[in-house]
């Protein structure tokens, strides 16, 4: 996730800001939010929401992709912002499906998850959910969150892990995207996990272009950066290990209403899921993010090449 600050970036600040008031793509730009409204879908039509961020509208249009290819109507309402904005848009009826990503998922919904491995989680995320959601089978590719630190700032603390950051967190900023604050994948289990606070939480944007450009910048010391992100190679940063797992698995998995599933649907995403690895996720956000193609465009050429 390399580009640096632009036009792009500024609007993507302004998502974060409005994240943060909260609690907390169609067309060209992937980064302009489409709004929800309360009035439920059309029952003849799946509406596929998304994350603000590039990776999560990429997989939205892969979704969107592969369920036209079968014949179902579907639209899209991208980039809506954080979980705590569009997990109320799905329960409410105003968009129908998503991509999600296990562990956080599970955090959103349980207060106290035990699982950390990809299909203790999956089981614990079934078991947790509200009988209108349901997800269909995750994808072996992972995305988790982590704390990300240049190379220099590595070096100077000793750091590799996170466990490292105990007595010198006090000592360094921290930025992310504002949900981050109250998340137990975030500040609120760095603490009762590993005993951190740090100097100050800069609210930013959700692994994107703002939290990249400060932690290049020195203005932050540490950021959440998600692990298939290229600028965490590119730019030589080190990603700390996570040994006490405040940062679940985190398997893609779609998120639907329960009344919305069918045989179609199931089988088509269950077989998308089943190609997306790691690698292949990783490989076509680069596409997205660094080679500056449209979503769509990336989606549709990825469903035909291995869905038929």
């Amino acid at each position: 996730m390399t580009p640096r600050p632009t036009r792009r970036a500024a609007l993507v600040g302004a998502l974060a800001t409005a994240a943060l008031a909260l609690s907390a793509c169609g067309g060209s730009n992937a980064l302009t939010p489409q709004a929800t409204s309360a009035s439920a879908a059309p029952a003849d039509t799946i509406v596929i929401g998304s994350a603000n961020f590039p990776e999560n509208v990429l997989l939205a249009q892969m979704y969107a992709a592969a369920l036209t290819a079968k014949g179902v109507k579907v639209s899209t309402k991208l980039s809506i912002g954080s979980r705590e904005t569009y997990i109320p848009a799905l329960q409410d009826g105003s968009i129908d499906l998503l991509p999600e990503y296990n562990g956080n998922l599970l955090s959103y919904f349980s207060k106290t998850p035990k699982a950390t491995d990809p299909q203790g989680v999956y089981a614990e995320l079934k078991a947790a959910l509200p009988p209108e959601l349901a997800v269909l089978e995750q994808a072996p590719a992972e995305d988790k969150d982590t704390l990300t630190v240049t190379k220099e700032t590595a070096a100077k603390y000793s750091l590799t892990s996170i466990a490292d950051l105990s007595g010198k967190s006090a000592n360094l900023v921290l930025g992310a995207g504002p949900e981050f604050k109250s998340r137990r994948a975030g500040l609120v289990g760095l603490k009762d996990v590993y005993g951190l606070t740090f100097k100050q939480f800069k609210p930013l944007d959700t692994g994107g272009p703002l939290t990249i450009s400060a932690l290049k910048g020195g203005q932050i010391d540490v950021a959440n950066v998600f692990s298939t992100d290229s600028a965490i190679v590119t730019n030589g940063f080190v990603a700390l290990t996570d040994p006490k797992n405040v940062f679940l698995a985190q398997n893609v998995v779609p998120l639907i209403t329960a009344k919305k599933v069918s045989p179609t649907i199931t089988s088509t995403l269950n077989a998308l899921s089943a190609k997306l690895t790691t690698d292949v996720l990783t490989a076509e956000v680069k596409k997205v993010q660094v080679d500056k193609q449209d979503p769509a465009t990336v989606a549709d050429a990825w469903v035909k090449a291995n869905l038929g």
